[in-house]
Order: structure tokens, then sequence, then C-alpha cells
């Protein structure tokens, strides 16, 4: 029998497991109220001005060895956020976050529950690859995280979801294992945007043993989200 697209997607992370696909509504808006600010402002200026300070961030030694910044790509009004890392080669060549083996790997996963890259965002603790893939050091990531906050900030979303070890690290301020931090719901920062934590796609490839346990948090992320969206349209 003819298998569909649904199955082929599980069949690459290497789940036999079915699950009904949801369609996330983008929130076509171009103005958006920040809390902190208290008024209206342009988010496509915002957003260009951003990328653009990004692109000639000098504030650490990494911008000497990178190709590229890797900004972000995604829906700058979703609902759901998911932040990894830092670049790799492919992404320090193409300029795009999560697009070598690992990228292919997390948009089989974003599929399996029906998202896409158009209907999230996805950003890295890093903008900038650090040589050889190195884990980040602390004050490159104190120099770069700004950055990163204020894209959070921006998109407000209803759910983060960290990405491996130094992004769950990083947004929780802990050095909990991750092992430890699965399945459990955290808030970030300040306006307590709950938060969930998954393995990274690039581990997953190195402990494919462990795809079962990312299926499970990837439920638990879509059952999260449909919940937060649930309260959010309640009167």
């Amino acid at each position: 029998m003819k298998k569909s697209a649904h199955d082929n997607i599980l069949a690459a992370m290497d789940v036999d497991v079915w699950v009904s696909r949801a369609r996330v509504k983008s929130k076509e808006k171009s103005k958006q109220l920040l809390p902190q600010h208290e008024e209206i402002i342009d988010i496509d200026m915002v957003w260009k001005t951003l990328r653009e300070e990004v692109a000639v961030c000098t504030r650490c030694p990494l911008h000497k060895t990178r190709t590229q910044t890797v900004f972000g790509t995604g829906n700058i009004h979703a609902d759901l956020m998911f932040i990894g890392e830092a670049p790799g080669a492919q992404e320090d060549k193409q300029g795009e976050p999560f697009v070598g083996r690992a990228g292919q790997l997390l948009d089989s996963m974003l599929h399996s529950i029906g998202f896409n890259r158009q209907t999230i965002y996805i950003a890295n603790i890093l903008k900038s690859r650090p040589p050889n893939n190195r884990d980040p050091l602390p004050e490159e990531v104190a120099a770069c995280t700004p950055f990163l906050t204020r894209q959070i900030a921006l998109i407000q979303p209803k759910l983060l979801v960290a990405l491996g070890r130094i992004a769950a690290h990083f947004l929780l301020n802990t050095t909990t294992p991750l092992s430890s931090l699965r399945g459990r719901t955290f808030n970030y920062g300040q306006s307590n945007i709950p938060l969930l934590v998954m393995y990274h796609p690039a581990y997953l490839l190195r402990s494919p043993q462990n795809k079962s346990k990312a299926y499970e948090d990837l439920c638990v992320v879509k059952a999260t989200l449909e919940k937060l969206l649930i309260v959010k349209d309640t009167p």
C-alpha cells in the first residue's frame, strides 16, 4: 500500500505513529504593541533595522571567521518559536538556520505535527558560527543574546521550544541535564512565556534511538500550544 506524505515524514524520523495535523493560521498584522514601550511601532521597520544590525555586528571575535550572520527565519507573528544553539557550516554559507542534515530532520519533525518553517519562527542563541562548531563561549553568548532577546520580544510567541542543551541552559539559566528538563513546562523571562525543552536534531542524528522520545516531546509541544491558544481565544 502506498504511504501517505504523512507516513513518509514519520518514517524519516523512524517513528511509526499516526497523528492528525492541525493548521496554524498566521496573524496578519503589520503593527504591534510592545508593552515595554507602550506605544505602537512599525514592526516591519524594527525587524529590518534589527536584521541590519546583526549583519554588521562585531561584538565578539566570531565576526572574523564567519561567512555571514544567521539571523532567523519564519513567521514573525508566530505563536511557536524554536531556538537552537548556533549556526553550523551550511547555515554559515546560506545565512539561514537549520539547513543542513539537522535542518532536514527538523523539517520532518515539524511536519509530523502539522507545522513548517512558514508557520513558526526559528532562531539561534548565536548569530555567527563558532569555528569547527565548538560550543559557544560565555562571552560570545553574552554579546549575542541581546539580539535573540529582542527577537522574542518582537514576536511575543505563545510557546518557546529550546532545542538542545546549550539553548535550554541559557534560556532557563540552569545547568540541569537536558534529560531532566524534557517533559516539563518552564517559564521564560519577565513575560513568563511557557518553554519546553527538546533534543537538538543534530543530537538525534548521532543518537537515533532517542527519536521516539523526540516525537513524544513534539506531541507535548503541539498539545501545549493548542491549550495556550484556546486560553487566548476564550472571552
